[in-house]
């Protein structure tokens, strides 16, 4: 990581120098945990432990190295993380960086949940990773493994590590049953969480040596409250430099993944009070459209960030922290989350009951069916929708589905428009927050997909489809209700619907 002056940078000689001082006296506030600096009605008071978890988080060595030993000698080495959002992205970011390998479940898609079943199970350790200890995701993959350990004859509880706050209902239900349960701060939010149990417990087990990762955080912490820190002049620049779109490419990055992380703390952090910073993940830094584009190696970028996996980690929740503050936002609440949460329940009850009202589609041809707010019948018509970003949020399989992530890139050369892509329900923990709470001034691509197969929740009254549908649907709602131009594809065959409509934008 470069030095507190040594950050290279094209595009940034224009910040105003009161504005660098103004950071400058927050970052010592930061330091010390000032919970005042984001006002009285912030969750700032329980929420500021990350900034001491370089230091902190090494009191879990001991119990990870037994972790880690217990099930290297039960020959424990497929390892599957269950988690959403902050629970799961930095780990994901972790195992890529280190080439270690690590299957993520972070969906309600049938196919996705039964692609992420090992070969052989016996040698399976599934993760559980939920803060709250209520995510609906990660609770019914956690009963979809714990039923698929009993049916191979095997005790679930020698294949499942729980990670949650203390006193969360899975941490009560999870020791009663006698799983094995590593607690994390409460007083670390979600997306905060990387040097936390939720980003090193996977990590431990897949084989990556935390102690680099923390030591590494914990030299670059010390920097970070100096003059013309990397922390400061980055939350300058996004402040000063762009109004709403941060474009992030991790283009030859010695740590891929990482700006989906990044993703997540900026726009779930920011995106609300009708303000905000939309991180745009893009192929390559020359496809930029609007906003600002930040590197993690050598390139045309207005900001390149170099450093190891554990500077970069505190570094941007220290950038976030602060950009936060010059937005006036609580960088530590989700107000608008539980919006698409409620709703979901609700659309539950009616699928089940077979009470939900399909609305009439704008278009229907063989491949798939069309639904929209807009008087339009054709993707292409949509993208001359007026608005400052159009976001991709695929209700679809990462792994068997990933073709459709080509449309991201295809969507912004046609509309000349920023373009975001989230996998569904994956963004509903990251994006989503933005969507609903930051700037009014998005269009909405919501593509969903025909299922040959289902998958039963066990102890539920409701099957995987029919939750990944009412995800869809609740958010859908949610962001019809702001009046924001949405199209919804129902695809009808995934494989040939996907590879139509890229076929379709590359003739445009």
């Amino acid at each position: 990581m470069p030095g507190p002056n040594e950050i290279v940078r094209s595009n940034t000689k224009n910040i105003d120098s009161k504005l660098l001082i103004f950071l400058q006296e927050i970052a010592t506030r930061v330091a010390l945990k000032d919970v005042s600096i984001w006002g009285n009605k912030s969750e700032a008071a329980n929420r500021l432990n990350w900034v001491d978890l370089p230091i902190k988080s090494r009191d879990l060595l001991p119990e990870l190295d037994a972790l880690s030993a217990w099930a290297r000698s039960n020959g424990l080495t497929q390892v599957i993380l269950c988690g959403m959002g902050g629970s799961s992205l930095a780990p994901e970011v972790i195992a890529a960086s280190y080439k270690k390998s690590l299957t993520t479940l972070d969906s309600t898609d049938p196919i996705q949940i039964y692609s992420s079943l090992p070969k052989d199970i016996s040698k399976a350790v599934v993760v559980v990773g939920s803060k709250s200890g209520t995510t609906i995701e990660t609770l019914s993959q956690f009963e979809y493994y714990k039923s698929k350990f009993e049916e191979a004859n095997l005790n679930p509880c020698q294949h499942i590590v729980i990670i949650t706050d203390p006193g969360t209902p899975l941490d009560i239900s999870a020791r009663d049953q006698g799983f094995k349960v590593v607690n994390a701060d409460p007083n670390v939010g979600g997306r905060f969480s990387a040097l936390s149990a939720f980003g090193l417990v996977p990590a431990a087990l897949i084989g990556v040596d935390i102690s680099l990762l923390l030591d590494d955080a914990e030299k670059l912490s010390s920097s970070l409250s100096v003059k013309d820190s990397a922390a400061v002049v980055i939350a300058a620049c996004f402040y000063s430099l762009t109004d709403q779109i941060i474009n992030f490419c991790d283009k030859e990055s010695p740590t891929p993944g990482l700006s989906n992380w990044i993703e997540q703390l900026i726009a779930e952090s920011t995106g609300k009070d009708l303000t905000g910073r939309l991180p745009v993940v893009i192929e390559d830094a020359g496809i930029a459209i609007s906003g600002i584009t930040v590197g993690f190696a050598p390139g045309e970028y207005d900001l390149v960030i170099e450093g190891t996996l554990g500077e970069q980690f505190i570094l941007w929740e220290w950038v976030t922290a602060m950009l936060c503050y010059l937005l006036k936002v609580d960088p530590f609440n989700q107000p608008n989350v539980t919006e698409a949460k409620d709703r979901t329940s609700a659309i539950l009850l009616s699928l089940k009951s077979k009470d939900f009202n399909t609305p009439t589609p704008a278009y229907e041809d063989s491949d798939y069916l069309i639904y929209s707010n807009q008087k339009i019948n054709s993707i292409s018509e949509f993208l001359k929708s007026n608005v400052a970003y159009f976001a991709v949020l695929a209700y679809l399989a990462r792994g068997a589905d990933d073709e459709i992530s080509k449309i991201r890139k295809l969507i912004a050369a046609e509309s000349k428009t920023a373009t975001t892509f989230g996998w569904g329900p994956r963004y509903l923990h990251s994006t989503g927050q933005f969507h609903k709470g930051g700037q009014q001034n998005g269009g909405f691509i919501v593509i969903t997909g025909e299922l040959d197969s289902d998958i039963k929740i066990p102890n539920k009254d409701y099957t995987f489809s029919q939750l990944i549908t009412a995800q869809a649907l609740a958010d859908i709602e949610s962001l019809s209700e702001r009046k924001r131009p949405l199209i919804r594809i129902h695809l009808k065959n995934r494989k040939k619907a996907i590879a139509r409509l890229i076929s379709d934008l590359e003739k445009n």
